[in-house]
């Protein structure tokens, strides 16, 4: 046997420091404790999504393996939903698979296109998560820093386009971007269609907060840009938007025959996704838009609450997504540090970001605003003033 504990590919992937927290918050018991650590949500899912699941506990047909690329009415149901968005028409039979959650479409996706050693770009920050997937497909994260200039992220396009190399074989953008919240603006998607079409590379789209916009900013579907449906393989998934995160529904949707390898590898995982899930998911899909706009309006409201009772701290005010970032490294704090005082002082539980980033990493915590109400949220002004100053 070998001296090592575990497999030399996991070298270099740490752990993601939200479970510890959420698993100190839990055994504090503590209800005043604000739960501000992990993308979880309190806003239900469409009434219809229930109905659906319960409905499907006694239907034969949801408790089986097959079809292993997800049910045809969910099929159906999310190639609506991305023509609705992208303006492109996919076919459910061959453009489209039903993953167990949208990670695990990163996951199986990243299978299908990444050999060891090829390079994927992506932000910095991005959730480590995303990162370490893309290090146990064998690949190797190239990231690209946000900056923030003028009150907002805005990704550094020189340093975009200066990371493709002869290595690259794919950019990964989320969109609004996580842990940030930075949104991409035109000219951001516009290098990115361009870098994509001049060096021959797949873009890996996570759709997965896409709708989940404030300030009225628009929205960009990069698959609708030019020569871009074929090199676009868009990974959704119900939790955030239709609020369905113990549902583990996701999909990825692209050109038939990349998506072939994707089905294969799909397979060769998970098998199948959460039969009695499916079809509530397609339900959620069905409702109309203000579903969606609703539960946006809904988390704005608290993002701009915590931006007011934190104002004079170093925040960093997200243009959409679940969280926000403040930087602890202005306080003359680590991440960590904040995150501990926090807990320890201020009954916020909040994940530092070790190893989220290069340059915007380990200075930083993150403010997940989707679980907790207003009126719980009303004060956390005081919290943090009597934890970090």
């Amino acid at each position: 046997m070998r001296n090592e504990d575990r497999a030399r590919r996991l070298a270099e992937v740490p752990p993601i420091g939200v479970d510890a927290m959420g698993a100190r918050a839990d055994a504090a018991a503590d209800p005043d404790i604000l739960r501000l650590e992990n993308l979880d949500t309190d806003l239900r899912p469409p009434q219809s999504a229930l109905d659906a699941s319960r409905a499907a506990l006694s239907d034969d047909d949801a408790n089986s393996y097959l079809p292993f690329l997800g049910q045809a009415v969910l099929r159906e149901a999310v190639v609506r939903h991305i023509e609705r968005l992208s303006g492109h028409a996919y076919d459910p039979e061959t453009e489209c698979i039903i993953t167990a959650g949208g990670l695990n479409g990163v996951m199986v996706t990243l299978n299908a296109l990444v050999d060891p050693g090829d390079e994927v770009v992506v932000t910095d920050p991005t959730y480590i998560g995303m990162l370490n997937r893309i290090r146990i497909a064998g690949g190797v994260p190239v990231q690209v820093p946000f900056r923030w200039l003028d009150g907002s992220w805005q990704l550094d396009l020189d340093r975009l386009g200066d990371s493709i190399g002869a290595d690259t074989r794919a950019l990964f953008i989320m969109n609004p971007s996580m842990p940030s919240g930075a949104c991409l603006d035109e000219a951001a998607w516009a290098l990115i269609a361009e870098l994509c079409r001049e060096h021959d590379l797949w873009l890996i789209y996570n759709a997965a907060m896409e709708r989940i916009l404030y300030d009225g900013r628009p929205f960009i579907h990069p698959a609708a840009l030019d020569g871009m449906r074929q090199r676009t393989l868009t990974i959704g998934s119900a939790s955030k938007e239709l609020r369905m995160i113990g549902w583990r529904v996701g999909w990825v949707v692209g050109p038939a025959a990349i998506m072939r390898e994707i089905g294969l590898v799909s397979i060769s995982d998970v098998v199948v996704p959460v039969g009695i899930a499916q079809g509530a998911v397609a339900a959620a899909l069905a409702e109309p838009a203000q579903d969606v706009l609703d539960a946006v309006a809904t988390w704005e409201a608290r993002r701009d609450l915590i931006v007011a009772e934190l104002d004079g701290l170093p925040l960093r005010k997200p243009a959409g997504g679940w969280s926000m970032l403040l930087d602890a490294g202005a306080l003359g704090l680590t991440g960590a540090q904040a995150s501990g005082r926090l807990f320890e002082q201020g009954q916020v539980a909040a994940t530092a970001m070790d190893n989220w980033g290069i340059a915007h990493g380990a200075q930083y915590v993150r403010l997940v605003f989707s679980n907790e109400p207003v009126e719980r949220l009303a004060g956390i002004g005081e919290r943090f003033r009597r934890s970090l100053l």
